[in-house]
Order: C-alpha cells, then structure tokens, then sequence
C-alpha cells in the first residue's frame, strides 16, 4: 500500500502545499478566458487580434487546474476531503479543456472564413455559439470551485467522513466472544470490545471494511469511497493486519494517527 491518509511530499513548494498556490492560477486564468472567448465570439474583429492570446492564457488555465485536481487530492488525503469542493474540481479540468478544443476548433473555421473573404459560414456560427455556451459553464463552475473551497477553508470543514464524536465519545472494555456489529463511527457512542483476527476477517469487502493496526481494530467502511487514493487501496486490506503498511507510510506522524482514530471500534483480543 503506497498511498494511506497521508500526503507525497511532491505536493509542497517551498515548504507551502502546492495546491493553493496553483489553484489562483486556474480560477484566475479559466474564467478570464473564459470571458475573453465570449467576446472574440461576438465581435470577429477581436478575434482576428487576440484569439491566439486568448487561446494560449486558456491553456496555462487548463494546466494550472489538473494540477490543482492532482494537488487538491494529496492534500485531501491529509487534512481530509471538503466533499463539494471535492466534486466540483474534479470537473473543472474537464470542463475547461472541453472548452479549450471547442474554442480551437472555433477559431479555425473562423479563419477560414476569413481567408476566403466570406461572411460567417454555419459550421462558424455554430462553433461560436457552442464555445460561448461551454464558456458560461466553464465560469459559473470555476466560481463554484472558488467558493467551496474558500468555504471550506474559512469554516474548518473536514473530510467527508464519519464524525470525530466516536473517538471522544465515552467507552467501556467488554470481551467479546465472537464478531459483534459495534455502532457506526458517526454515533454518539461506541462500545469497546475486543475482537479476535478471525473476527476481523470477516469484514473484508466494500459492505464492511475492518482492518488491524497496532493493535486496535478500525472499521473503515465509510472511508473506501472517501480516499484520495480511489477506494482500491483501501479494499485491498480490508479483513488484514495494516500494521506495517500503516507504519511504513505514516509511523511518528500526529495527523494521521488523529484522522485514523475516527474510525476505531475496539482492541485487538
């Protein structure tokens, strides 16, 4: 397992998270293309002059947000998962590239026109009228990628996982003599008890995931969609000990250690 709850570290510059600082390149750069092309559209004239211009800041926008998405997804990993912010970067990339091969194909059939000396042509005029259409939907997504995330960032919000309530929540040690089906980890309570390896085994596919850590019993059912690293990573230890993969990746790290304790249900007996 290369990839758990934490973070590669090629997602820092400079000591600073890399996504932020790429992400005000694209939610900067996209819209204002974005808007650019509405206009060149509109008036062929600006088209003739700064299509070309346009189409290059389009481009770098484009860039700036797939790395944002794969930046985005390593720091979820560690500070967790805003699930809106989540959904909606993982469009715009798509949206945005979307628009910048309607754009191109636009400006070509444009310049055909113009070389043969003749009015917009139905193939132009339809290019146009796609390409502004992607265009209003490229803007009104990159203001909705803005403001999740900036909402997410000013109230705290955390991964898109069960409450931490289970891990403060009151417990007491009862022996278990054979697999028991303890309280999700989003109740108010969670009962300790103590589970045996085989007991554990038996929750190893996506209807119930458990998994043995240092020796404690975590139920990460909740978390096989929610991973940053696709739920695969996560599927293919349920029903294990994870000790060491844990170990490997995260040992002596604060964070995710806190992240993981949201999902313990008990001791191993």
């Amino acid at each position: 397992m290369d990839y758990f709850f934490g973070m590669d570290l090629s997602s820092f510059l400079g000591g600073l998270p890399l996504h932020p600082l790429v992400v005000h390149f694209a939610v900067v750069l996209v819209p204002v293309a974005a808007l650019g092309l509405l206009l060149l559209v509109l008036f062929g004239k600006l088209a003739d002059r700064f299509a070309v211009l346009t189409l290059l800041v389009l481009a770098v926008g484009v860039a700036a947000a797939f790395v944002a998405k794969e930046s985005g997804e390593d720091l979820a990993a560690k500070l967790g998962r805003p699930a809106e912010h989540a959904t909606w970067g993982s469009l715009l990339p798509w949206v945005a590239a979307g628009l910048w091969v309607v754009a191109v194909v636009w400006y070509l059939l444009h310049r055909a026109d113009r070389r043969a000396k003749r009015g917009r042509s139905a193939a132009t005029i339809g290019g146009a009228l796609l390409t502004a259409a992607v265009a209003l939907v490229t803007v009104a997504l990159t203001i909705l990628v803005g403001h999740s995330g900036a909402t997410a960032v000013w109230s705290g919000t955390a991964v898109t996982a069960p409450s931490a309530t289970a891990a403060t929540s009151p417990t007491t040690s009862a022996p278990a003599t054979g697999p028991s089906t303890p309280a999700g980890p989003a109740t108010t309570s969670v009962a300790e008890a103590l589970y045996l390896a085989s007991d554990v085994a038996t929750h190893r596919d996506a209807k119930s995931c458990w998994v043995i850590i240092n020796g404690s019993v975590y139920d990460l059912t909740e978390w096989i969609n929610a991973h940053p690293g696709g739920p695969q990573r996560i599927l293919a230890i349920c029903g294990t000990d994870a000790t060491a993969a844990f170990n490997a990746q995260h040992q002596g790290q604060a964070e995710p250690a806190d992240q993981l304790r949201q999902f313990r249900i008990g001791s191993l007996g």
